[in-house]
């Protein structure tokens, strides 16, 4: 399956005032889709939890880890926000179009 980009509704002037942002309507789950509980843990590697060898203490992770899904093959960037818009889409993060610490929607593409 390849992944199409949608095209961009908005209009991009030479300036700001020339230039029109999109916001796509959201996406709505199917009726009866299932709940997914996703824990990310930021600025933590494998060496902190003990369901990967450690020798810290983390019985609530472990329990976790033991009853659910662990990703032991995921790359990550130094950024936050790429690294959940990868894990959440399954793409590589540049390939998201999130490409630092987001704190609002622009509405432009990339930025």
């Amino acid at each position: 399956m390849t992944f199409q980009e949608p095209e961009f509704q908005g209009v991009i002037g030479k300036t700001v005032e020339e230039s029109v942002p999109h916001w796509p309507e959201p996406t709505t789950p199917e009726k009866g889709a299932p709940n997914v509980v996703v824990i990310m843990l930021d600025d933590l590697g494998f060496a902190q939890l003990g369901c990967y060898g450690s020798d810290i203490n983390t019985p609530n992770i472990d329990q976790l880890a033991d009853e659910g899904v662990r990703y032991n093959n995921f790359h990550t960037t130094e950024m936050c926000s790429p690294t959940r818009a990868s894990l959440l889409t399954g793409r590589n993060p540049h390939s998201t179009g999130v490409s630092f610490v987001t704190e609002f929607d622009s509405g432009f593409p990339n930025c």
